[in-house]
């Protein structure tokens, strides 16, 4: 497709390709990992300031990361895991059991 306002050309990406890439903040998957984040900061008896203090931040990011108002990326997720004494790639199995249905192919 043409873009005449700069005189180039680009891909029309379809209608939806990316639709499940970013779930909403309200999505199950979201809402589970938050409930599982703070299930585990309550059961180490951790207030947020404490969580917030493990993990060198303010501690109003631990209650907008709990209610969904701030998501974490990749690099962020394996700290605060490590910060609640959880391992990451447990998390992330359990939410793929969970919510994904993975098709494992052998080499």
């Amino acid at each position: 497709m043409f873009a005449p306002k700069t005189g180039s050309f680009y891909l029309e990406p379809k209608i939806g390709a990316m639709k499940k890439l970013r779930t909403s903040i309200h999505a199950e998957e979201q809402l589970f990992l938050r409930q599982l984040f703070i299930a585990q900061r309550q059961a180490l008896g951790l207030s947020q300031r404490a969580l917030a203090e493990r993990l060198g931040v303010i501690y109003s990011l631990i209650g907008k990361i709990e209610t969904g108002d701030r998501r974490l990326d990749i690099i962020e997720f394996i700290e605060y895991c490590q910060a609640l004494e959880l391992q990451p790639s447990k998390v992330l199995q359990k939410i793929q059991q969970q919510f994904f249905q993975i098709n494992e192919k052998s080499d």
